[in-house]
């Protein structure tokens, strides 16, 4: 498993997001506990220190879906800002729990509808802490 890497204001954003969206049931257990246990498994730094090439919120990512070679690029946001039309992607999707904090050229095994795939992040378009906006 690669060692992710989380800053820690969005750790604690996320948690709250988590904690509030459990008391209106609009996460499942399940998915509750899988993002927080990525959470859990990663390592947190500041979001000074945090290196350019890793998917934070607020990152806008393209990814390569291996099995077939589609590409997407969408913004991992918080739940109250997610707009598919606007490629805004909230943090309770599954795709994008199974990014955040992982690198530039990580590939991840994902489960979909049709089964097991792998997708690589090809490119991180934009990430906050690397264009010094550390208050989104």
């Amino acid at each position: 498993m690669n060692n992710l890497i989380v800053n820690r204001q969005d750790f604690e954003r996320i948690k709250m997001c988590i904690t509030d969206a459990k008391q209106i049931n609009s996460i499942s257990t399940t998915d509750a506990e899988k993002l927080m246990n990525e959470l859990k498994s990663a390592t947190i730094v500041e979001p000074q220190a945090i290196p350019s090439d890793v998917v934070t919120m607020n990152s806008i990512v393209k990814l390569s879906f291996l099995n077939n070679n589609k590409q997407i690029q969408f913004q991992i946001v918080y739940p109250n800002q997610a707009n598919l039309k606007e490629n805004k992607i909230s943090i309770f999707s599954p795709i994008a729990t199974a990014l955040i904090g992982y690198k530039v050229k990580d590939e991840i095994e994902w489960i979909v509808p049709a089964g097991l795939t792998k997708i690589r992040i090809d490119e991180i378009i934009y990430q906050p802490e690397a264009a010094g906006d550390y208050n989104l």
